[in-house]
């Protein structure tokens, strides 16, 4: 017996746009996680019930509220939508109509009659230097609250690089002690969307994935969502084919940097991030608007280790094939001819690297016997 088709006018009514708008929003969730088209029916109708939509508390510690922000300008969906429809947002120091006493009181209500359902998301650093005393809200500590709305969360999500792995504020010196949710919260699962701020659409489509199944979706060994931060912004970077054939802006403004070479050498940190910028981008209109995009290098915000601790100007540690320092000029190559039997075999034992992926390279590679800076696949 076939399954009843169903029946999207309320879900029309309520979000006040067409099935044809709401499925397709659905289905590029569903493509951009990985998932089957069949899945987009699955969230689609998760959001379409009410009493799935999991409450929501949200913790602000040391930050600028940018990751808040950025969601403030999502449009797919909008905030409102976000909100009212796919999550109770039960508290939010933010966006909180209210203020004082009755907030935090509607804060610990909401804990204690959802408990392990409620989803908790931190945004900002965490002090633990001196018992926390250097971030406090409602004469509470941050670590101290944090702690409390972790005890019974469904799941836990650490939104932004400063909750994901201590941000800026973590930097050296770190005089407060700053530290990500993960470090706080040991022993339990943190699924982190970090960035400077993250994309509001990783944040989105976890959330509804949690919505639609009940559970987080598959996650890296820094418990990232693996839909998100699986690739480096390096290989999916539309100036990658300038990187590969050796082709770089060497300072600002110069001719290489107004044609769009990479920005490898002005310190991008591409090669070494993980994030879906350049397939996201941000502002929802497209067109280049993310740091590569505007001719800005990458400086890594999303990677614990690199973002705010690397120096902007330093080379990144590339994961792929090393390039040498200098290239001979374009219309130089094309006088070259073929490679060398040197140059020919080290091309063979380059394994990952994209076919002709910078033949120049290692013909240079083979001419100065430097089997050292071969691939360095992790």
């Amino acid at each position: 017996m076939a399954e009843k088709e169903f029946d999207f006018s309320e879900v029309e009514k309520r979000l006040g746009v067409s099935r044809r708008t709401f499925l397709k929003f659905c289905t590029g969730v569903a493509a951009s996680l990985g998932l089957p088209t069949s899945a987009a029916m699955a969230m689609a109708k998760a959001v379409a019930d009410p009493k799935r939509r999991p409450p929501v508390i949200w913790l602000h510690g040391q930050e600028c509220t940018g990751p808040t922000e950025a969601l403030l300008r999502s449009e797919q969906p909008s905030l409102a939508h976000l909100i009212l429809d796919l999550i109770s947002l039960d508290y939010h120091q933010t966006l909180d109509a209210g203020a004082g006493h009755q907030v935090e009181a509607v804060k610990k209500k909401s804990m204690r009659e959802n408990a392990g359902k409620y989803l908790l998301v931190i945004e900002g650093a965490i002090p633990v230097k001196d018992k926390g005393i250097y971030c406090k809200i409602a004469g509470e500590t941050m670590l101290d609250l944090t702690r409390e709305a972790a005890e019974h969360a469904a799941a836990i999500v650490a939104y932004g690089s400063c909750s994901s792995w201590g941000g800026v504020q973590s930097a050296t010196p770190n005089p407060t002690g700053a530290q990500g949710a993960p470090q706080v919260l040991k022993g339990k699962p943190v699924v982190t969307i970090p960035g400077c701020p993250p994309n509001p659409a990783n944040f989105v489509g976890t959330v509804l994935f949690f919505v639609t199944y009940g559970k987080l979706p598959p996650l890296d060994e820094k418990m990232r969502p693996q839909w998100a931060y699986g690739r480096l912004i390096h290989e999916n970077c539309y100036r990658r084919p300038h990187f590969d054939a050796g082709r770089f802006a060497n300072e600002f403004g110069d001719e290489g940097h107004r044609k769009g070479y990479c920005l490898y050498k002005l310190g991008c940190k591409g090669p070494e991030t993980y994030n879906n910028c350049p397939s996201l981008e941000y502002n929802n209109i497209g067109g280049g608007v993310w740091p590569v995009g505007v001719g800005h290098p990458c400086f890594g915000c999303s990677e614990g280790g690199v973002g705010f601790t690397k120096p902007l100007f330093s080379l990144a540690d590339l994961k792929t094939l090393t390039p040498p320092n200098t290239f001979p000029k374009i219309q130089d190559r094309q006088k070259t001819g073929g490679l060398s039997a040197g140059a020919a075999a080290l091309a063979g034992a380059a394994v990952g690297v994209a076919v002709g992926a910078s033949a120049v390279t290692v013909k240079k590679l083979g001419d100065k016997n430097s089997s050292g800076s071969g691939d360095q696949q992790d």
